[in-house]
C-alpha cells in the first residue's frame, strides 16, 4: 500500500506522485529574518553564541583548550574590525578637533576685521 497523497484513477486504481512516495526532513520555510531584526539577534543563528564561540572541549585538569580553527578566524576577524573601529574613530575625533580649528580661526580674523573697522 502507497502511503502519502494518492489520487484514485477512474478504474480505482490508486496512483501515487513520486514525489508524495519520500519523506523529506528539510524544512520549506525560512527563519523569519524580520522577526530576529526586531529582537536584535543575527540573521544567522549559527554564527555567534554558546555553542560557536566557547571551545569544543575541556580538559578536566583545567589547562587551556587550543582554539579550533574557525574560533581562530573568528577572533582574527574580530581582531581586525576593532583595529578598524579605532582608526576610524580616531580620524573622526581628528576631524572634528580640525573643523572646531578652523572655526576659530574664522572667528578670530571676523574679528581682527572688525576690530580694524572700528579702528579707523
Amino acid at each position: 500500500m502507497h502511503r502519502g497523497i494518492c489520487r484514485l484513477t477512474h478504474f480505482g486504481i490508486p496512483t501515487c506522485s513520486p514525489q508524495s512516495m519520500f519523506l523529506s526532513t528539510t524544512p520549506n520555510f525560512f527563519f523569519n529574518q524580520k522577526w530576529r531584526k526586531e529582537k536584535g539577534l543575527p540573521m544567522n543563528p549559527n554564527s555567534s553564541g554558546v555553542l560557536t564561540d566557547g571551545p569544543d572541549y575541556t580538559y578536566l585538569d583545567g589547562r587551556l583548550t587550543p582554539y579550533g580553527a574557525r574560533q581562530r578566524n573568528r577572533i582574527i576577524k574580530q581582531k581586525e574590525v576593532l583595529n578598524d573601529i579605532i582608526k576610524l574613530t580616531g580620524e573622526i575625533d581628528f576631524a572634528v578637533e580640525r573643523h572646531k580649528q578652523l572655526q576659530l580661526t574664522e572667528e578670530n580674523k571676523q574679528k581682527e576685521i572688525l576690530s580694524k573697522k572700528i579702528e579707523t
